[in-house]
């Protein structure tokens, strides 16, 4: 398996650091909580952003290698319960 660029992912992390770093201080602040709803549902968009950009790597690398190996049914069985937790 080829080394892969996480620059997208780190990004989209570092994002959603810097923006639960935010939610830490209005909690803090006493800000009004649909604002701080509102930030919550922004960092878990991103966090589910970070994840297709990971599962759809492992698809391209991961599961295409186990494929051409002739043993790609368990990895789509790996993405499979991913995938339910996901949309649970």
């Amino acid at each position: 398996m080829e080394t892969k660029d996480r620059s997208i992912e780190l990004n989209l992390l570092k994002t959603a650091r810097g923006q639960i770093d935010g939610i830490i201080k209005m909690l803090e602040n006493d800000r009004y909580c649909i604002d701080i709803s509102k930030q919550i549902l922004a960092v878990q968009a991103l966090l589910k952003k970070t994840n297709l950009e990971i599962l759809k790597k492992h698809m391209n690398s991961c599961v295409k290698d186990a494929f051409e190996k002739g043993n790609g049914e368990d990895k789509i069985d790996e993405i499979m319960l991913v995938l339910d937790k996901y949309y649970r």
